[in-house]
């Protein structure tokens, strides 16, 4: 199978567009028309990882973090670390591709994963992402309807959360009159006609607009097409940050502390106390999730776990939520397990997927 096919599978899950607009997702070294032998995980991408990558003859990379974030001015492979790896993948015939923000905002993503670690029940986003959909709506003759709208569907468009084919229909009559040079699918050119049509509403994904409008043009009788499509204000039910979910059952702050740092094998906690004694509702946000602190608290959570937590943000924290930075490695982690499963479900041929067997965390823990 070639890389472009496997990275098909990757963004039709976590689609490039979601991305933060300053990330660098996608394709970072190498080609995607390379046909695939084996691939290797990895939250980042150093020395150790390429070499391993070779070692098992995989050709293609997929890492969390991008390697590519700041713009390269030159490629110094005696004193750039960043150089030298790119040397080595070029070298070796390896492709390399990231899925940064795009895999955190998306349902199943990041967070989602450190939330299924906490086994944390009724998950949802906490912050849904807005502005990013488009209403498309379209005038069909009624024989015409469900062929237009399964086209639609098919290329994206109606999915809601946990539901998808979804549309809204009502009947109504259009009018039109085709010029001598027409050649109009329903009635006669030069003449006023009347047809019973149905307008068909459907939500889309504004990364899909292309796609879905292309695919209901090509099945549309009519010569000239009569859409509308409007740009929305409207949450996302289908990408977000963070999540919110429940325990099974109620644990103490120190229960719930140590049910962190078992699950996620971390081995040092930083923690500031909340206002209750026991805790239930979890917001968990994988990786930097500071800025969703004040989500959290609106949405009653008792306990926020996430990294990268500043000392005026726990400041911010005490004595409301029981705010818990388990470290960005240790709550971005998980989520390989979830692209690893999801590719070898996809796969028809005997591409294997291994995760990298080290650990690619620069931060270790000094015990005195």
């Amino acid at each position: 199978m070639r890389c472009d096919k496997i990275i098909k599978i990757i963004e039709d899950w976590a689609p490039k567009s979601i991305a933060w607009e300053k990330d660098n997702v996608g394709l970072q070294v190498g080609s995607l028309r390379r046909e695939v032998k084996s691939i290797l995980l990895c939250l980042d991408v150093d020395e150790k990882v390429v070499d391993e990558a070779a070692q098992k003859k995989c050709n293609l990379i997929i890492s969390h973090h991008p390697l590519l974030f700041r713009s390269i001015k030159r490629i110094d492979t005696k004193s750039d670390g960043i150089s030298r790896i790119i040397e080595k993948l070029i070298k070796k015939d390896i492709t390399l591709y990231s899925a940064h923000t795009n895999l955190d905002f998306t349902k199943n993503g990041v967070s989602f994963q450190l939330a299924k670690k906490l086994k944390l029940s009724n998950q949802r986003f906490l912050v849904n992402l807005s502005s990013n959909q488009n209403k498309l709506v379209v005038f069909v003759p009624i024989s015409y309807a469900d062929k237009v709208t399964v086209a639609m569907h098919n290329a994206g468009a109606g999915i809601i959360g946990e539901y998808t084919n979804c549309s809204f229909r009502t009947l109504g009559t259009g009018t039109f009159k085709g010029s001598e040079k027409s050649n109009p699918s329903f009635g006669v050119k030069g003449k006023i006609e009347s047809v019973e049509e149905i307008k068909i509403e459907v939500l889309v994904n504004s990364f899909d607009v292309n796609k879905v409008v292309t695919a209901m043009k090509q099945v549309h009788p009519y010569e000239e097409v009569a859409y509308d499509l409007y740009t929305l204000a409207n949450e996302n039910a289908n990408y977000g940050m963070g999540v919110i979910g429940e325990l099974n059952n109620e644990l103490s702050q120190n229960e719930f502390l140590s049910l962190v740092a078992k699950s996620l094998k971390a081995k040092n906690l930083r923690f500031t106390q909340g206002s209750k004694s026991k805790i239930k509702k979890v917001a968990v946000c994988g990786g930097s999730g500071s800025d969703l602190l004040d989500a959290a608290i609106k949405n009653n959570a008792d306990a926020f776990v996430t990294a990268d937590v500043k000392y005026h943000t726990f400041q911010d924290a005490e004595n409301k939520i029981l705010l818990i930075d388990a470290g960005h490695y240790e709550t971005e982690i998980p989520v390989l397990d979830e692209i690893k499963n999801r590719l070898e479900k996809s796969f028809t041929d005997k591409t294997k997927v291994y995760k990298y067997m080290g650990s690619t965390n620069p931060i270790v823990f000094y015990n005195n």
